[in-house]
């Protein structure tokens, strides 16, 4: 593997961080505006679907190789619901009722959720190594720093327009359920790549599917047709800004989970705190607070320890199956047929 190689799956997942930090910081301004969280969901999906599909057309024409059978279906199916229909709505009703930097900061558990539902599945391995060690120490520290930035940025952080404690604890749990659903979503993702490896197609079905299953949820929990009315400029821009974002990191999840696993796109997950954090300083002039930036920095370090550990992981890895392949050729080589007799037969010259 090349130094490109191996960097460009890193620098995927640290843009759609990026992408995610702009999503949470419209939506949460939308969210204000007194627009529906479930119908943004649905809209966010169905522009993702419309920017996606022509792509996934052209790209799929003329092809035969993979095609939606009745299991990619379901997966995929099964997939949209659990990844985006109930993450998606679980985490933005949840904004609705706690700050962002709350919201974003609870959401990092799912590194730490994918590692226990990974390694419960044999896809991730604990073994007496300092990778593994690295793994689980710079998991726990990319979790304590988002924790950090949440619970120690001040009183500022409680000073909201949220209600009482029972309300504010709702809406934590809303989003500790999506932390699960997105982390089961990434153990699903690895499944269903075996089964329809076409990351576009895969990505447009996707969004279809959960519009259309977002769009069923919404009718049964918000009967009134006046909620899928957008009114302010701030809800039509979040809405496209957030399909265009499910467009292209659906897609770039699905290829970083090929390639390195569902626990190395998880672990992105508390740089979109930091993002935002750092976002609503410049832009939203919020202050920074000393919990903030050493929630930040504890994040960064934690992040770097995980690759570090996952790297050195994959490298043992390596090094056992050439050894493996190695002893299988040594073992092929020293093979010696019993059938033929070990020296040629003499002839006699008489």
């Amino acid at each position: 593997m090349g130094l490109m190689e191996y960097y460009k799956p890193i620098i995927v997942m640290i843009g759609c961080q990026f992408l995610y930090a702009g999503t949470n910081l419209f939506v949460r301004a939308a969210l204000l505006e007194e627009m529906s969280s479930s119908v943004f969901v649905v809209y966010r999906q169905f522009i993702g679907f419309l920017l996606m599909a022509p792509f996934a057309y052209f790209s799929r024409k003329g092809k035969d190789g993979c095609r939606l059978k009745w299991k990619s279906f379901w997966l995929i199916f099964l997939l949209s619901f659990v990844g985006v229909t109930a993450n998606h709505n679980s985490y933005y009703m949840g904004m609705t009722l706690i700050t962002t930097s709350v919201a974003s900061a609870m959401y990092n558990l799912a590194p730490a959720i994918t590692f226990v539902m990974a390694y419960t599945m044999g896809l991730e391995k604990v073994v007496r190594s300092w990778g593994s060690i690295a793994k689980i120490i710079g998991t726990v520290l990319c979790v304590s720093g988002a924790a950090v930035m949440a619970l120690l940025e001040g009183p500022k952080l409680l000073d909201t327009k949220l209600g009482d404690d029972h309300t504010r604890l709702i809406g934590c749990l809303l989003v500790f359920g999506s932390s699960c659903c997105w982390s089961l979503a990434l153990i699903l993702q690895a499944r269903v790549n075996e089964y329809y490896p076409d990351y576009v197609s895969m990505t447009a079905y996707m969004c279809l599917m959960a519009s259309l299953q977002s769009g069923i949820f919404t009718v049964l929990v918000e009967p009134s047709t006046n909620v899928w009315k957008l009114t302010t400029p701030m809800q039509i821009f979040s809405c496209l800004f957030a399909g265009m974002t499910s467009a292209i990191t659906f897609f770039a999840q699905a290829w970083c989970v090929a390639r390195r696993g569902p626990l190395f796109s998880a672990l992105f997950q508390p740089l979109c705190t930091v993002i935002v954090t750092v976002f609503g300083y410049i832009f939203l002039h919020e202050d920074l607070y000393t919990g903030s930036v050493t929630g930040a920095v504890a994040v960064i370090i934690g992040l770097y320890i995980v690759l570090w550990g996952k790297a050195k992981d994959n490298n043992n890895e390596v090094k056992e199956e050439q050894i493996k392949t190695l002893d299988s050729q040594i073992c092929e080589s020293c093979k010696i047929d019993l059938v033929e007799p070990l020296l040629p037969e003499k002839t006699s010259i008489f």
